[in-house]
Parts: C-alpha cells; sequence; structure tokens
C-alpha cells in the first residue's frame, strides 16, 4: 500500500498517518492546514524515510495532480474537511466549498491518475470516502442506522457530506473509480480541535470554566475511540468491496450529559483542583436543528472485514483525559485559533 490521506494532519487524519507509518506504509499526507489542521499532529512521524507533507488544498488541481503523479498511491483516504455543525450553521458557503467543490476537484484529479494506471495497478485502486453517520439525520426511538439507511441530512455539514457521498458515488457509477464509503460515528481521542464536544469539555474543566452543555443535553450520540475508527478505515481500505459503504461504530450510544458527566469525574479523579467538576455544567440555547440521535449498527464491518472496536469508553475517556493534562501546550496553541467561544447561533 501507498497511501495519500487527505486532511492528514486533522484529527481522525492525523491518527490514521500516525497508524499507517508504524506500520511502515508510505504516507503522503496533503493538508491546507486550516484553523484545525496542525503540524505538531505530525510530530513523531516526520522524520520517518516514508512520511511526505505537501500543505496543498485539495482545490488546487495543479498541486494535487502533482502530488499523485509523483507519489504514486494505490489508495486515496479522503478526510479533508470542514467537520463542524456550528461553523456550518454560522457559514454554510465555506462549508459547501470546501466539502463539495473540493471533493469534486480531488474526485477529478484522482479519476484522471487512475486512467493512466495499468490493469493490475488499475484493478487494485482504492478511494476511500470517509463520511459520517450524520448523513442519515436524527434517528427513530429505537431505529440503528445502517449501510442502506435513508439519506436524511439537518445540518448544513450533514448536507455536504452527504452531498459528497454521492459525488463519489456518481464517479464510481460514470467513470469506473473504485471507490468505498465509511460512516464515522462521533470520534474522540488525542489530538481533537477543540470546539468539539469532548476536548472542549476538559479543556474548560481543566481551566475551571463553564461546560456549555447545550439545550436539555439528551441528545444521543455513537462514540467511537479514534484509535479503532482509524483501524475500520484501514480494514475498508483493503478488503472493503469496491462500491460498498460501511458503518463504524462501537455500538456506544450516550446522551451528551451522561458524556460530560463521565468527563467530569474523570476530570475528579485526574485533576482534582476544583471538584466536583459537574458543578460547571451550564445548560445553554440548544443548536438549531439539532438532531436528537444517532445511533448506528456496525454489523456489515464486524462480519463482512472482520473489524471490531476495542477500545472501552470510560476507559477511552480516562486516557483523552490525561492525553490532554499532559499536552496543555498543543491545547494552549490552539487558543491562538480558537477562544472556545459558542459558534453556531446562525
Amino acid at each position: 500500500m501507498r497511501a495519500l490521506v487527505t486532511g492528514g494532519a486533522g484529527f481522525i487524519g492525523s491518527a490514521l498517518v500516525r497508524s499507517l507509518i508504524g506500520d511502515d506504509v508510505p504516507v503522503l499526507c496533503l493538508d491546507a492546514l486550516t484553523y484545525a489542521g496542525n503540524r505538531e499532529n505530525l510530530t513523531c512521524v516526520s522524520k520517518h524515510p516514508v512520511f511526505g507533507f505537501v500543505e496543498a488544498d485539495i482545490r488546487d488541481s495543479p498541486l494535487v495532480q502533482d502530488a499523485l503523479r509523483s507519489f504514486q498511491p494505490t489508495v486515496v483516504f479522503h478526510l479533508a474537511a470542514e467537520t463542524h455543525v456550528d461553523r456550518s450553521i454560522d457559514n454554510p458557503a465555506h462549508v459547501f466549498e470546501t466539502n463539495i467543490a473540493g471533493t469534486y476537484a480531488l474526485l477529478s484529479e484522482v479519476t484522471a491518475y487512475w486512467n493512466t494506471l495499468g490493469g493490475d495497478e488499475a484493478a487494485e485502486f482504492r478511494f476511500l470516502q470517509v463520511s459520517t453517520d450524520e448523513v442519515f439525520g436524527s434517528a427513530g426511538p429505537e431505529e440503528c442506522f445502517v449501510e442502506s439507511s435513508r439519506y436524511a441530512p439537518n445540518s448544513p455539514y450533514a448536507a455536504s457530506k452527504a452531498s459528497a457521498d454521492y459525488l463519489v458515488r456518481t464517479w464510481a457509477m460514470a467513470f469506473g473509480l473504485p471507490v468505498l464509503i465509511g460512516h464515522g460515528a462521533n470520534t474522540y481521542g488525542p489530538c481533537q480541535f477543540p470546539e468539539k464536544l469532548i476536548p472542549l469539555m476538559i479543556l474548560n474543566g481543566i481551566e475551571g470554566r463553564p461546560l456549555p452543555v447545550y439545550g436539555d443535553g439528551r441528545q444521543v450520540r455513537d462514540w467511537i475511540h479514534v484509535d479503532d475508527h482509524v483501524a475500520g478505515l484501514r480494514a475498508i481500505a483493503t478488503r472493503g468491496q469496491v462500491g460498498e459503504s460501511y458503518i463504524l461504530s462501537a455500538r456506544n450510544p450516550q446522551t451528551n450529559l451522561d458524556v460530560v458527566q463521565r468527563l467530569c469525574r474523570a476530570l475528579d479523579l485526574r485533576h482534582p483542583a476544583g471538584l466536583p467538576h459537574e458543578d460547571l455544567v451550564e445548560h445553554v440555547t440548544d443548536r438549531p436543528a439539532h438532531d436528537r440521535r444517532y445511533v448506528s449498527d456496525p454489523s456489515k464491518a464486524e462480519d463482512d472485514l472482520g473489524w471490531a472496536p476495542e477500545i472501552a469508553f470510560d476507559a477511552g475517556l480516562l486516557q483523552t483525559v490525561g492525553w490532554y493534562l499532559d499536552n496543555m501546550d498543543w491545547a494552549l496553541k490552539t487558543g491562538e485559533r480558537y477562544d472556545r467561544m459558542r459558534l453556531g447561533l446562525g
């Protein structure tokens, strides 16, 4: 395998890069280094002989073309995206430009490159679209998302990812590109930019700042550790059937309020100053069109790919809290790009 990873300096992308490099898989990371892209996420692999980095936007077709032709990947993991629902509410146009127009531009260049490959190389090539369970909208009280669930996005972010998925499927049907899609559940772990729930709560709790919970906090999300998510993406790329999609979930639905309370208990153990941290919880105005419930069934990935998540949620939370406590310099530098103030009120 030779892997081109778009968005490889972001949260999930950098975890994927570190995993691949750890197995000596040649990787070229392509990242525009926008606010959430961070070269420090790749420090531990930056000197590795099979690692390369190109600072580029996926819409910059000449740079992408040069990267493809010079690196000659056998698989493209497409993770470059704007991922925060709140930001998509504040600036839908920016999210659409990156996630839809960017995916179109990337698909065009990847298809042109794929068409230059010989028979076996072309047959073995894969394009993996890293999607989300949010494209399915809000699940009913007893519903679990499966790969055939109807797309029903309710936020500009989810709509942009659904649109990108449709583009990927279209490129497979119209141009023959060998594609796969992975629908990840809510992902957490080290190096996650603190606009998302878990790192925001950890850093605010460490500093004694309020822990803002949207609405009643009873929205359900299905949580998976980033290392399990990455293992699933690698399984899809190597063992997935071309044209298929796979849900990656740890079968771990939790309400947002339950997650925050678990984090508070973890902080009480690891950072006793200011406990009980639960006293910092503050209910705030809910997000517009906030999906009420995401619950996904990963049976297809488990049965067809032999993949299964391994990290228990409480253990993963403790490890994640420990990582942020041990890497406060990393967290402080993100404050230069995001002051943790509320976004997404329209």
